[in-house]
């Protein structure tokens, strides 16, 4: 394995020298050849888990002792991860991050996953900004000569890495595509971790779709080796798992205490458990996704239970996320706060310790919930939620009347999945479609309810059953109607005639393909499957 040659594709002069040093390049490799086979591992263990399941999901008995344990807590708090009332997510863009910054946010989430297009160029300059906005150089000039720069004060920082599925392959070892998530988390933690510890704060992140409680075993031994290799103290790092899988649901306790040393606490996110629900239960069909609110009954037993867990072992319990983009309609603009103001008030009366929004203009309203409730105390883990009893039948218990779709449910699924695969493609991860800030999570959960009313033939409010023939015209009239509108240049119109190709593949295949990003990525953003041999930039 030592010997296996290290090739390097993508640009590597100029800025991107600062982030692509020989030191970091040599420790995202150590990382990737220490852990890179238990991840596959767990990745075919995902597959089989899914292919072989001839029972209802349930809580595992083989872990029942650390359910039952009520004597474990996880470590306690770090100081600037103690009150997380309101979190803003966004990409590291230079423009974004630095609004984000500035957006009085106690939290800033860098999300190099869900909001992240993940080009080469998006990837690495990311990092670097984070580096400046450390390093006190960040700014950014618009066209018309406006100057941005970040404030004296900065939130506290943490890093969504991509997801354990997803490859890095522009970094090979021996012809074999790096892990995306050892990637992310080892250029930041070299860069970026001693520099969050002399400014009195630590090296943090979020971990994105995990399914187990092993996959947060592995992410705890890959922050164990990284402290050590780095001399870093163990436990410096902390990290909050996003439960946005049904096999996480049932495995809350188990994921806290694999990372106990290193845990900042859970969070609840909606759009990818719904995506995740459709994969592992695709007869289970459910409405629109405008219409799957989280006052759901299966959706409430899971955030109230997420709470729960957490606050019984001491833990951060963060809520999901605000994503309306705030209108310049003053009426639309109070109508969609109102409904914010709404929503937060449900997360923090059921006793979540924070939020997430996805635009600035939202922090003022998120901050005012949570000011009222929480009023001086950083967060109310002191509410320990003993009231809540949920089991296997309320996380599962998603059948009610039988669903029928609309066309105007229809179209909108279509426009979005089309829309922001298209702008994806484009190198842009986080889209404004109608009046909502669209991610990955958005867009595939389109896409999966377009599968499943197809796979299911689910009847439509006009007579006719969801078929491919039909989803598919609808694609076809969608390109229609931005070709007649003059919106789409040559450029435009191939990402759109891509994106419309990737996605009548997925929607006609025979199982719920497992994500839309792999695909789009491996074939589109990679830079081809047999990248040529660069100069290898470490001692292999």
């Amino acid at each position: 394995m030592g010997g296996e040659e290290v090739t390097l594709t993508g640009a590597t002069t100029g800025r991107y020298a600062e982030i692509l040093t020989p030191g970091a390049v040599a420790f995202v490799v150590a990382l990737d050849r220490e852990f890179g086979a238990r991840r596959v591992q767990l990745l075919e263990r995902r597959r089989r888990r899914r292919a072989t399941r001839t029972t209802e999901l349930d809580f595992l008995g083989s872990t029942r002792h650390i359910r039952d344990d009520a004597t474990w807590r996880v470590a306690p708090p770090r100081p600037d991860l103690m009150d997380r009332r309101v979190e803003i997510t966004g990409p590291p863009e230079r423009k974004m991050t630095i609004n984000a910054l500035n957006s009085g946010a106690r939290v800033w989430m860098a999300d190099f996953e869900d909001a992240t297009s993940p080009t080469w160029e998006n990837v690495v300059l990311g990092q670097l900004n984070l580096k400046d906005a450390l390093d006190g150089t960040l700014d950014w000039t618009a066209a018309d000569g406006r100057r941005y720069q970040v404030g004296d004060t900065l939130p506290t920082i943490m890093v969504r890495p991509r997801g354990w599925h997803l490859p890095e392959c522009h970094l090979r070892i021996g012809g074999r595509a790096v892990s995306a998530s050892l990637f992310d988390f080892g250029l930041y933690l070299f860069h970026c971790g001693r520099k969050q510890l002399e400014r009195g704060s630590g090296p943090y992140f979020y971990l994105p779709k995990l399914e187990s409680h092993l996959e947060a075993r592995l992410w705890n031994d890959v922050f164990v080796f990284a402290q050590d290799l780095l001399g870093i103290p163990r436990g410096t790092i902390r990290a909050t798992v996003l439960i946005e899988t049904i096999n996480a649901a049932f495995e809350m306790d188990e994921i806290l205490y694999e990372l106990r040393e290193h845990s900042a606490g859970l969070n609840a996110g909606r759009w990818d458990y719904l995506f995740s629900m459709i994969k592992n239960r695709p007869d289970v069909v459910l409405p629109e996704r405008s219409q799957v609110t989280m006052t759901a009954p299966f959706l409430r037993a899971y955030t109230e239970l997420l709470v729960k867990t957490c606050h019984r072992r001491g833990a951060h319990a963060i809520g999901g996320m605000a994503a309306v983009v705030p209108s310049r309609d003053p009426v639309a603009a109070k109508r969609a706060l109102n409904q914010v103001r709404q929503d937060k008030r449900r997360e923090v009366g059921d006793g979540f310790d924070g939020s997430w929004v996805a635009h600035p203009g939202l922090v003022a309203t998120c901050r005012e919930v949570f000011d009222q409730w929480l009023g001086d105390e950083p967060h109310q883990i002191v509410r320990k939620r003993d009231d809540v009893r949920v089991g296997a039948a309320e996380l599962l218990g998603v059948r009610g009347p039988a669903v029928t779709v609309s066309e105007v449910a229809l179209r909108n699924n279509v426009s979005v999945a089309l829309r922001y695969v298209a702008a994806w493609l484009g190198g842009r991860g986080a889209v404004a479609l109608g009046g909502l800030m669209e991610d990955a999570a958005t867009a595939e959960i389109c896409r999966a309810q377009l599968w499943q009313w197809i796979s299911t033939g689910t009847p439509t409010d006009y007579g006719v059953p969801v078929t491919a023939a039909l989803v598919t015209r609808m694609l076809r009239e969608e390109l229609d109607v931005l070709s007649e509108t003059g919106a789409l240049d040559e450029e435009t119109a191939r990402l759109f005639g891509q994106a419309r190709t990737l996605l009548t593949v997925l929607l006609t295949e025979r199982t719920c393909p497992e994500f839309l990003t792999l695909p789009a990525y491996l074939r589109h953003l990679s830079g081809g499957s047999a990248p040529v041999t660069a100069q290898a930039p470490v001692a292999a």
